[in-house]
């Protein structure tokens, strides 16, 4: 569509983007009495990174992080609990077995956001693709870290400045079934939990054929303008196993307070398997976001003992994330200093990370409804 709200008189406020950001930010704009048009691309259009046509749809991890009120990232879902958020609704509704994470079955979190809001009296969703922003209205702007090329473009030129960017990567899923279970051992680090995850354990020798075999894969190229900026808190595996040949056992493979049940030991090295559905079904090679050709992963990955005949159902892969200068462009309360009707949510705005982003999406949903009925903003 041309433009993001035809006849925006008809609403008090448009979202564009549907993921958490967006979402929540509709769901906040109408339980404050808000009619709100929510503008998805999605199945129109899909990003190279989504696959679902549901709302709030989990890109990456299917971890909300630690639940535990005494982080930083835990007690913010406590606040946002409080606050009547949609997502982390959604989120404990669908929770699956992690220890201390919060971790959901992405597909039936991801339902559970959507029929809420296509049930939303006050709610519009509009399946097409935003290429402009509305002229006149206020407006949200959610459109996550894969903003499509046309409405970047149009919102730097509001803006008046460029982009920021990082590399993110995406981890593999594995069939359960195809697990060797008499490698594989359920348990959680120091016993906590319920053996929530699955372990599968290397010794030295193995380790080390693992690590070198990872560093002489056959990785995907940057185009030769790009520059290869990651986020430090989602490296793809390879990229830290360059950092030295312990790094890995110090990272995503560390063996601390696992004890192997064949060996009552514990082992050099440990590849850890989440969770992705409640019947375990599928599992997520925890902190193996990667950039490795697709055959390579396969090649590679299948050395892991207990893994030597996964059936992969999701492939890693890497993808380029758009992000602002906040304190440059928007203001505390997240709107457009250059336009002060629009406001950016999410990751588009700066944060990292789902809980994050679904703070932003609150914030903005909340402020853009006070201004909306005439009411001073937060």
């Amino acid at each position: 569509m041309d433009r993001a709200a035809e006849s925006p008189d008809t609403f008090d406020l448009t979202v564009i983007g549907g993921g958490l950001a967006g979402s929540e930010a509709a769901w906040q704009a109408a339980e404050a009495g808000c009619r709100v048009r929510l503008v998805e691309m999605k199945p129109r259009r899909f990003s190279p990174a989504h696959k679902s046509p549901f709302l709030g749809e989990l890109v990456c991890s299917n971890s909300l992080r630690s639940d535990a009120p005494d982080s930083a990232v835990g007690l913010l879902k406590e606040e946002l609990r409080r606050a009547g958020s949609l997502v982390m609704a959604a989120a404990d509704r669908t929770r699956v077995p992690a220890g201390k994470a919060l971790a959901v079955d992405r597909n039936r979190f991801a339902a559970e956001i959507t029929a809420a809001l296509e049930a939303h009296p006050r709610v519009e969703i509009v399946r097409d693709e935003a290429t402009a922003l509305p002229d006149t209205g206020w407006v949200i702007v959610a459109t996550g870290p894969l903003t499509s090329d046309a409405l970047a473009a149009e919102l730097r030129a509001r803006i008046g400045t460029g982009y920021l960017h990082f590399y993110d990567a995406i981890a593999p899923i594995v069939l359960g079934e195809s697990l060797d279970r008499t490698v594989v051992f359920a348990a959680s680090r120091y016993q906590e939990g319920g053996g929530d995850y699955l372990n599968c354990p290397m010794d030295e020798a193995a380790y080390r054929r693992f690590v070198e075999a990872l560093l002489a894969a056959e990785k995907v190229p940057l185009r030769d303008f790009e520059r290869a900026a990651y986020f430090e808190g989602c490296l793809p595996i390879e990229v830290m196993a360059e950092r030295g040949p312990e790094t890995l056992r110090f990272g995503p493979m560390k063996p601390v307070g696992l004890v192997d049940p064949r060996t009552g030991r514990t082992p050099h090295a440990v590849v850890q398997l989440r969770r992705e559905d409640l019947e375990g079904t599928l599992w997520n090679m925890v902190g193996f976001q990667t950039k490795l050709k697709w055959h390579e992963q396969e090649r590679v990955f299948r050395m892991i003992p207990g893994l030597e005949r996964a059936e992969f159902v999701r492939l890693g892969s890497i993808h380029r994330n758009t992000f602002v200068c906040a304190p440059r462009v928007l203001t505390p309360a997240l709107r457009l200093r250059a336009d002060p009707r629009i406001f950016l949510a999410g990751q588009l705005s700066g944060v990292e990370g789902y809980v994050e982003s679904t703070a932003m999406g609150l914030l903005a949903g909340r402020n853009a409804a006070r201004l909306a009925r005439g009411l001073p903003g937060l």
